[in-house]
């Protein structure tokens, strides 16, 4: 492990004689401002935040600056080929997802061939090198259908830098909070009885684990999990793309590149090398003293990984005195130099993830997705479908898990409880629900609803039940052929497997609108399953993991439906067609629309972010307070909801007790089920309800 908290967000105080500086080496910019957490955490703190000035000039290999018209020009016609490249995958339809970006780009750019000269052919690899280092990854390599998929999520506001270095977030973040720098683990175990970390000899036990490791770190398989991890999981980090960024840091005597900027571009003639130090920050308005950083992208970054520091610090020695000496300007010898080396470290092996041809958004989703139901939890970067490759993106990412985390935690911790102590109380809520359902509000197939609130709030809870029970009625509406395969097996196995024995009753927590838009849904109990799970993202569970937030809607439910009077009982039709008696619904139903990215046509799920399905808790509830994201390991310390304190990301927090998973089933997320039994599905003995 690490000698220090962060990760890839490093900041180095660089020094020598009266000259000092703050270099940050890994994740430097805060990309947009605009809800950015990190932007609001910086201001919280009273952090200043210095915006990244427009103003870029491009110099040639003569070290003479680039014209600014024919920079302007060639701008434009990479811009027009951007979006010549995105019309063609709309055209392409779904084999677009097996073309690179970098050939459709090249198809487009041998047309206008013949037209440029060398110069405007050398700002033309400058803007593919620009592209490079903004998705880590080579244009050869990325996805034409999806490599810009996350576009439609981008924060708005000003890139900025925050003076001091992004070292100062990850500071306040670890204030008091117990990291054990300095072990690196190589094992995780996880299973019903909890999980284990082991770091060389040691074993720390805990009841959940949280893993924030690089994307390299797992395609290298460097951590060994047992059991391994699921197929699904696997080919999704084999699909995701990895790439490498690397610096030069230097500091110098003094400012001699000018104070009205804060980036200027060097072009080369080599393709092969057009990301060598074709880019510069200026860091003196923030850093503290007189530093530059140049950026090393596409494939020069992996190339520079076997330069010798003293070769890299010659040559941009070199560009930099070919572009100020013919200006009078004199180039001093630096103090001291940094060279990055992201790609060999190995607690990184990279700097940040991209959809490589062959992958899509789908595969952050994947990775966020938790394993061992409720025992192993992933964050990151990498995880965040919405916000990949950002500071921001990876730090949401672990408030994502530490509210999954503290519900998993919550719903243990009521399972023993009720365990341990079954109270009347519990028997006489399932009652009542079994009671309620007899006279349902709304049904349509295999699905009943029963509603709570004012029927005209449309976010009002309503309580849905999938019932399993003896053959199914045969549905009239059609199935779609391109319904999801796995979610029509299960239904088909619990079907299957409660024909002969009892009722099966599932449940989960929706608002009214979902109800309806459910009930909306064509093509038979399987299609709405479908899109119950995938496109609402619910968890069907049993009656006890329905918690607390159902008990209180049972219960309002069961008082109102007391105080009733006859003539104002609700008709509930048998064809699922609901209508209050005194109104009717005026409001015309429609159907989610689905999110268009504006420039792949993507269709990203919603909530997508949200790695984790739960029921009964707001996923974007307020985490523990002292919450650390973006080192390794996290263990939970008990059954309960995690105490202050909770780590997300540490690399270590031991607990030595475990607690039984509460009983659920996960439909829409089970694939390759052998035997429905396998769902550790328990009923009560005086309902015959889970």
């Amino acid at each position: 492990g690490r000698k220090r908290a962060g990760g890839r967000v490093y900041t180095k105080k660089m020094e020598g004689g009266n000259r000092t500086a703050a270099a940050d080496l890994g994740g430097s910019v805060l990309t947009g401002t605009l809800g950015n957490p990190l932007g609001i955490l910086a201001r919280q703190l009273s952090y200043p935040l210095h915006k990244v000035r427009d103003k870029c000039p491009l110099y040639n290999l003569d070290g003479k600056p680039v014209d600014p018209d024919t920079d302007s020009k060639v701008e434009t016609v990479f811009n027009q080929l951007l979006d010549k490249a995105s019309r063609l995958r709309q055209l392409m339809g779904e084999v677009s997802q097996d073309v690179s970006l970098g050939a459709a780009l090249e198809t487009f750019r041998q047309v206008y061939g013949d037209a440029v000269n060398a110069e405007e052919m050398n700002l033309f690899n400058w803007h593919l090198a620009n592209l490079e280092y903004a998705n880590a990854g080579l244009v050869s390599k990325l996805s034409l259908a999806f490599w810009d998929q996350d576009d439609p999520y981008d924060m708005g506001g000003d890139h900025c830098f925050l003076p001091g270095g992004n070292g100062r977030l990850v500071q306040v973040l670890a204030e008091n909070v117990p990291i054990l720098y300095e072990r690196t683990v190589h094992t995780i175990r996880y299973g019903s009885d909890g999980v284990q970390v082991v770091v060389g000899s040691q074993i720390f036990e805990g009841d959940m684990v949280l893993c924030t490791v690089p994307l390299g770190v797992l395609k290298c398989g460097s951590i060994k999990f047992i059991p391994e991890l699921p197929q699904r999981k696997l080919d999704g980090i084999k699909r995701l793309g990895f790439g490498l960024l690397n610096k030069v840091a230097m500091l110098f005597p003094h400012v001699f590149w000018g104070t009205d900027l804060d980036t200027f571009g060097h072009l080369t003639d080599d393709p092969s090398r057009r990301g060598e130090f074709f880019l510069f920050y200026s860091y003196e308005t923030v850093a503290g003293g007189p530093l530059l950083i140049a950026l090393v992208a596409g494939e020069a970054a992996h190339k520079f990984e076997s330069m010798p520091p003293t070769d890299a610090v010659t040559r941009v020695l070199e560009i930099l005195r070919g572009i100020y000496e013919p200006q009078g300007i004199d180039v001093p010898e630096p103090i001291q130099t940094v060279c990055t080396r992201w790609g060999s470290d190995p607690f990184s092996l990279g700097s940040y993830s991209n959809v490589a041809v062959g992958a899509s958004g789908d595969d952050y989703d994947i990775l966020a997705e938790n394993v061992g139901d409720g025992k192993l939890f992933f964050a990151g970067e990498a995880t965040t479908r919405r916000y990949p490759a950002t500071m921001h993106g990876a730090f949401l990412s672990g408030l994502r898990e530490a509210a999954n985390m503290a519900h998993y935690a919550s719903a243990r911790a009521l399972r023993i409880k009720v365990e341990r102590s079954p109270s009347k109380n519990a028997h006489s809520c399932a009652s009542i629900l079994a009671d309620l359902f007899r006279e349902p509000d709304l049904e349509f197939g295999n699905f009943s609803v029963i509603f709570g609130g004012k029927i005209s709030d449309p976010k009002s809870t309503a309580i849905l039940r999938v019932t399993f029970s003896g053959p199914r009625k045969k549905s009239h509406e059609g199935a779609k052929p391109d319904q999801q395969h796995s979610n029509k097996l299960l239904f088909q196995q619990l079907q299957s497997h409660f024909n002969q024995q009892q009722e099966l009753h599932v449940y989960t927590l929706l608002s009214r609108q979902q109800v309806l838009e459910l009930r909306e849904v064509r093509g038979g109990d399987e299609i709405r399953l479908n899109y119950l799970c995938e496109k609402l993202g619910v968890k069907l569970v049993g009656r006890k993991g329905l918690g607390s937030t159902a008990d209180s809607v049972i219960a309002s439910i069961k008082a109102e439906r007391g105080n009733r009077k006859p003539a104002s009982t609700s008709l509930t039709l048998k064809s699922g067609t609901f209508k209050p008696k005194a109104a009717t619904l005026k409001r015309k139903l429609v159907r989610k629309a689905k999110v268009v990215g504006n420039s792949n046509g993507s269709t990203p799920p919603p909530n997508s972010d949200v790695g984790a399905k739960v029921v009964g808790n707001s996923i974007g509830s307020i985490p523990p307070p002292n919450l650390n994201v973006g080192a390794n390991i996290v263990a939970s310390s008990n059954g309960s909801i995690p105490p202050p304190n909770l780590i997300v990301g540490a690399k270590v927090a031991s607990s030595s007790s475990s607690s039984t998973p509460p009983v659920n089933i996960q439909v829409g997320s089970v694939h390759g089920l052998a035997q429905p039994p396998s769902l550790n599905v328990v009923t009560d003995k005086l309902t015959g309800e889970m």
